[in-house]
């Protein structure tokens, strides 16, 4: 071949390495983009809007406010044992008015469907604070929370949600591995009958040999999410009665603030069957002449609800308004449920599963000088009856190393409060 023409077939040669590059990198830039369309198609599968809902917007919000409370890697609790992330769905939509009644509840991932009937009963602002024990749960349940927030708007406009996990666990934003998770969730009414479905069968407070349920520590953060306002803190399988927020705020309007501090206690009652649960007085009074009510822990602990006066408070016929029915002095081991200022003591975080949780806060309120004034028409009724063969096996062992505790604590009650002449 002579020099130019050989020169001609270099040049040809080399335009069309060129060529093939050329459409090589427009191929590659080509897939790139498919695979990004991709992508962002599973994303907005698995983080997108939803039906019923304007596209992305709520996702979208959701998304970020769970990006937010992630990236501030939580908090440890006083102890150093737990990680705290708060308000992990962003405040509430629906701003309620000034002061309000917040109901403060908590829960592990087991009982987390409980939440849809009590947001629906109480209609209006309510604190979760849930428990992940271990890196499992914990990834599955900011999924699950941001499937919530997402996708059920009740939640979304009245639901404060805030994790707690053991110290050493991190939550992490959900990854497109999880799509399978959400793959079925097209609905709010998806995500609860999914959490129904994998809390079916545990027990309270089974958690493993190595977690225990910091139920006080829970208690306490989601009464955070209530300063200024009043509390009920109740547990996530209890229903308060029907209008029982509005009422207690019209009460609170006409009570000075005068005298001495006090809460108001909310009669506890369980029921056999759950399909039918009582909202007014008068219903629950023909449920318990027919035996499917009796007062909480009838069967368990008798004592620790006696004070309530369960006979008087069910001789008082039900009335149209809510008002104070009487006073009570408290007396060991006396552990009601009330409404308070949200100023009243904490709950003691040492104590942790079960036993003597409630009752060591309910001690110190009576030492503190706190009265227990009885609600006239409001109540609370638990799912199901308390009987012992539902408990868990380490139930009697736990509430001997509480009944220690609740020794130590009481002694403590002597000097934090000196000048108190009231004992437990």
């Amino acid at each position: 071949m002579q020099g130019p023409a050989r020169c001609s077939f270099f040049k040809a040669l080399l335009w069309a390495l060129a060529l093939v590059a050329l459409l090589q990198l427009l191929y590659l830039s080509l897939l790139s983009g498919l695979h990004g369309r991709q992508q962002r198609s599973r994303y907005s599968e698995l983080f997108g809007g939803r039906r019923g809902e304007a596209p992305g917007r709520p996702s979208e919000q959701q998304k970020e406010q769970l990006k937010r409370a992630l990236a501030s890697g939580g908090r440890l609790d006083a102890s150093g044992q737990y990680r705290i992330y708060t308000d992990m769905l962003g405040p509430p939509e629906r701003a309620g008015r000034a002061p309000d009644l917040v109901l403060a509840t908590h829960t592990s991932l087991s009982n987390l469907h409980q939440l849809q009937e009590l947001v629906g009963r109480w209609q209006g602002p309510v604190s979760v604070a849930l428990f992940a024990p271990g890196p499992a749960e914990v990834r599955l349940a900011t999924l699950m929370l941001y499937a919530l927030g997402a996708l059920c708007g009740p939640v979304r406009q009245l639901v404060s949600a805030h994790l707690v996990c053991h110290s050493g666990d991190l939550a992490a934003f959900p990854e497109l591995e999880d799509r399978a998770e959400f793959a079925r969730l097209k609905a709010c009414g998806d995500v609860f009958a999914k959490l129904a479905r994998a809390g079916a069968g545990r027990r309270n407070y089974a958690l493993g040999a190595n977690a225990s349920y910091p139920n006080n520590l829970l208690r306490n953060v989601a009464r955070g999410a209530a300063t200024g306002h009043y509390t009920l803190v109740l547990d996530v399988d209890m229903l308060p009665s029907e209008g029982l927020r509005e009422a207690f705020l019209a009460l609170a309007a006409t009570l000075g603030a005068e005298g001495p501090p006090g809460v108001f206690v909310v009669p506890a009652f369980e029921i056999r069957h759950t399909r039918r649960l009582p909202g007014a007085k008068a219903e629950l009074l023909q449920l318990y002449q027919v035996g499917e009510i009796r007062p909480f822990y009838e069967e368990l602990c008798p004592r620790c609800q006696a004070p309530t006066n369960y006979s008087r408070w069910l001789n008082l016929p039900p009335g149209s308004s809510l008002n104070i029915a009487y006073t009570v002095e408290w007396r060991d081991p006396w552990e009601p449920f009330y409404i308070s200022a949200n100023s009243v003591p904490p709950y003691d975080e040492r104590f942790k599963q079960y036993g003597f949780n409630r009752i060591s806060q309910a001690c110190e309120l009576h030492v503190a000088g706190y009265s227990f004034s009885v609600l006239n028409n409001a109540f609370l009724v638990h799912k199901g009856f308390k009987v012992p063969s539902e408990f868990h096996a380490q139930k009697d062992a736990e509430n001997q190393r509480n009944k220690v505790l609740f020794r130590q604590f009481k002694q403590e009650l002597k000097l934090k409060y000196p000048g108190s002449p009231r004992r437990c």
